[in-house]
């Protein structure tokens, strides 16, 4: 009998496989992406040194948001990630969608961060 992969061990491999070709430096960070039932949460990374240098989650007090699972907390996030790395002075990044297909969450995210500044 095969046993069937989890889907969070599925992408896992698939974020693996993907870490390997992208990586984030100081010039051009990677954002990475993670997605919960409940929440979303977005990071700028630095690889090379290993920092994190701006982060915005759906958790965040200052977006009062009452469910933070949906495509609008994913626009708001993306909205916040991009204020604050323009705040950081950020304007380019690798996206690194996280193992997740681009599609819902992710892909609204994504579009209301290049909406408000970041390239990627």
């Amino acid at each position: 009998m095969i046993k069937k992969v989890s889907r969070n061990v599925a992408r896992e491999a698939r974020h693996k496989r993907v870490r390997k070709n992208i990586s984030g430096t100081k010039d051009i960070p990677r954002l990475n992406v993670f997605r919960s039932a409940k929440h979303i949460t977005v990071q700028i990374i630095d690889d090379e040194k290993g920092y994190t240098l701006v982060s915005a989650s759906s958790m965040d007090k200052e977006l009062k948001l009452t469910n933070g699972g949906n495509i609008e907390a994913a626009k708001k996030v993306g909205e916040a990630i991009a204020k604050k790395a323009k705040k950081a002075k950020i304007t380019k990044v690798v996206f690194d969608r996280g193992g997740y297909l681009y599609h819902g969450r992710v892909k609204a995210l994504a579009e209301a961060a290049r909406e408000n500044g970041l390239e990627f």
